[in-house]
């Protein structure tokens, strides 16, 4: 009877894991979820990042246009 305690306590740990590994092949059914759904956003996600891509390129064009006009004009003289 001693005995049960600590051998419980080590088989805890892989029974648990084994259980949590059949509960989720059991919620998949062993296929991917939302494949058509994942493509989709994949797609989605692809077209914005080369929206981001335009506008930071934009961005950056302006911003060196600025510091090529502000190091052209002469700054006023602080005295």
């Amino acid at each position: 009877m001693e005995a049960v305690i600590p051998t419980l306590a080590l088989l805890a740990c892989p029974v648990g894991m084994g259980l949590m590994m059949w509960f989720m092949m059991r919620g998949s059914n062993g296929r991917p979820r939302h494949s058509s759904a994942r493509s989709a956003s994949i797609a989605e996600l692809r077209e914005e990042q080369r929206q981001i891509a335009a506008d930071i390129d934009r961005l950056e064009g302006a911003q060196a246009e600025r510091e090529a006009t502000s190091a052209q004009s002469p700054r006023p003289e602080i005295a």
